[in-house]
């Protein structure tokens, strides 16, 4: 390769060099490459003190942004310190912006050589392919030469088609910058225009407003399942372990009934730390053994099913005593609707946002699910929905505001394949895996106050986080 060209090839690979690194750089500097926020795990808690936090987002149909926000501590850094810190900023981005300005004079240089380049380099080309077509009238040798010097002129045509795209890019950079310099004098002008106490009322009013904003999300659509989070390892292949979703904050308690029959033993322990080390804090001898693994602890009493009946009985660990039982009236049992793993699953009982429910099958409904909505204290079935799906061939279900959600299998490949809607009674068939880690699941269960599910997987005790489609309503909204 000739000199002239060595030298414009060692210019294009450092202005290449210098865009590549500029690319990577400068977006992460001055906070220009879109990095988004990861959806969080709902098992790992969100200091407050971090900031403003997204916790869940979605869109609605309207293409409306809806969100999540976790509100920080009134905790205010003085207003001297974020003004200096946005002058440094502001210093930096301007002397960038120099020296990008300077780079573009030096390119635009050489860049007016590059295109004079291109078009001999074009000409050229055409001139081979006439002379090819007509190669029979030239000698052979002069041919040779020629076609040598186009071999070595070829390499160099995508490299100035990436030189132009490098120039397009600190192009982009400038404007980026000069856009950034802009944003940050309003914002370094609108700090000075408000005194502390100003801002720290306008810090107040919107935190009173995120926090209203937050009450409103109770409940929504199941959109995804992740996980699982393995808690523990213990008991048999099927079993049970809740907490109650009514209670405060501080009450962690966990319930621990392993089987699914022939058990009478109920453990507790006074926070998810003591179980997972397996320190129980007092056992409960219930008056009856339960069938199935499908209790549920609710308000500081636990609901089972009694073996070899449909009757439903309600036990309140405070007292230590059965406060009522009814039985569940054509409800199926003893294995005669179980879910497909069998284990006297028939009746399934379940609570969430809304209240406590009942999912179970009767020869009326032709052994497809049936959806009872029960009374806490009497235990009466106060409405009930018809579904339209057998529940022998469901592998597990869960109620999460109101809707019912039924998996396809207790196996591998399981995931949610249908919903049924108390509020409208409509159902939809749905699509929404999730990770069997350990290839048999014999309880999944809600629980409204952890947004999570509990499940009991092949002798693990596991928990999944869900994520929900919220819809805030305003006044506005008709």
């Amino acid at each position: 390769m000739s000199p002239p060209l060595l030298k414009l090839g060692a210019v294009l690979s450092s202005l290449a060099m210098i865009s590549n690194w500029m690319s990577q750089m400068l977006p992460s500097w001055v906070g220009l490459n879109g990095t988004r926020l990861a959806a969080p795990d709902t098992s790992t808690q969100i200091s407050p003190k971090e900031g403003w936090q997204v916790y869940s987002s979605a869109q609605d149909p309207d293409g409306r942004c809806i969100c999540t926000v976790v509100a920080p501590e009134q905790n205010l850094c003085s207003r001297d310190a974020k003004s200096r810190q946005l002058r440094q900023l502001l210093e930096k981005v301007q002397n960038m912006s120099q020296s990008i300005e300077v780079l573009n004079l030096r390119t635009q240089r050489d860049f007016q050589y590059v295109l004079k380049m291109e078009t001999q380099m074009k000409g050229l080309k055409a001139k081979f392919r006439q002379i090819e077509d007509d190669r029979k009238t030239l000698m052979t040798k002069h041919f040779q030469e020629l076609k040598e010097k186009m071999d070595e002129l070829l390499p160099l045509i995508p490299v100035l088609e990436q030189y132009k795209t490098d120039a397009r890019l600190i192009t982009q950079f400038k404007e980026e910058i000069r856009n950034l310099s802009a944003v940050l004098t309003g914002i370094q002008e609108e700090i000075g225009a408000y005194d502390y106490e100003e801002l720290h009322q306008r810090v107040l009013s919107l935190e009173t407003r995120l926090r209203d904003c937050m009450k409103k999300l109770t409940c929504g659509k199941l959109m995804k399942i992740t996980g699982p989070i393995t808690i523990k390892t213990s008991g048999t292949r099927f079993g049970a372990w809740m907490t109650d979703p009514l209670a405060s904050e501080k009450n962690n308690r966990v319930w621990y009934m392993d089987s699914y029959t022939n058990n009478k033993i109920v453990r507790e322990y006074k926070s998810m730390a003591d179980f997972v080390s397996g320190a129980e804090s007092r056992t409960y001898n219930l008056p009856f053994k339960w069938a199935g693994t499908n209790h549920v602890v609710y308000n500081g009493s636990l609901y089972f099913n009694k073996y070899q009946s449909n009757i439903i009985i309600k036990y309140s660990f405070g007292p230590g005593r059965v406060l009522a039982q009814r039985s569940l009236e054509y409800a199926g049992f003893q294995n005669v609707y179980p879910y497909t793993w069998g284990g006297f699953s028939d009746i399934d009982l379940m609570a969430d946002e809304i209240g406590l429910w009942a999912v179970y099958a009767t020869n009326q409904n032709a052994g497809n699910i049936v959806i009872g909505q029960l009374n806490q204290d009497t235990l009466e079935v106060t409405k009930s929905w018809n579904t339209g799906y057998p529940k022998r061939s469901a592998g597990e279900s869960f109620m999460i505001c109101g809707t019912l959600y039924v998996t396809n299998s207790h196996l591998t490949g399981a995931k949610v394949y249908y919903s049924y809607s108390t509020k409208t009674s409509t159902y939809e068939y749905t699509d929404i895996p999730f990770h069997n880690q350990y290839f048999h699941i014999s309880m999944l269960d809600y629980n409204a106050r952890d947004r999570a599910l509990y499940a009991w997987n092949n002798g693990h005790q596991v928990l999944f986080n869900v994520t929900l489609f919220h819809i805030i309503k305003t006044e506005d909204d008709t």
